[in-house]
């Protein structure tokens, strides 16, 4: 088994911008009627129901993505609320990209759309619930299948 530096550095991405993202859902839920009242200002529709689907997106499912567990599809699915964002709060920086690239760079929203997408395209490393239930699910695969699958794991011997 290579090691690379590729798990470390998807780990601590994980670790430090998921943890902000859980601590922004987390102030989310806590004042969800601000939240539900700026949502409503964007023009959001549902306003309280999209206020508590996002804050609940990023205070639980940034858990997870920490531990690394459902990493690809909560990984789109912020990557999804932050598109949102920019288009709703932050449209000025999305149309600006190319001509003044850093006002979309310093938005809010990118470095959790940035860590979102690094974690959709690479997944999230071995250093994770995922890559276990992986790991363990092959192992179990290689005991059920017979002999002669092509499938199945080598059996080493002593």
């Amino acid at each position: 088994m290579k090691l690379t530096s590729q798990s470390p550095f998807l780990l601590v991405l994980r670790l430090y911008f998921f943890w902000q993202l859980f601590l922004s859902g987390k102030g989310k839920l806590a004042n969800i009627g601000k939240v539900s009242e700026f949502f409503a200002s964007l023009g959001i529709p549902l306003p309280t129901l999209n206020a508590y689907l996002i804050g609940s997106l990023e205070c639980f499912g940034s858990l997870l993505l920490i531990i690394g567990l459902m990493s690809r599809p909560l990984a789109l699915l912020v990557l999804l609320s932050m598109i949102v964002a920019y288009v709703t709060a932050d449209f000025e920086a999305v149309s600006s990209i190319f001509s003044d690239p850093d006002k979309f760079v310093k938005a809010d929203p990118f470095p959790f759309l940035l860590t979102a997408l690094i974690v959709f395209v690479f997944g999230p490393g071995r250093f994770s619930v995922d890559a276990l239930l992986k790991w363990g699910s092959r192992k179990l695969a290689g005991k059920r299948w017979p002999s002669s699958h092509p499938h199945r794991a080598p059996v080493k011997s002593a």
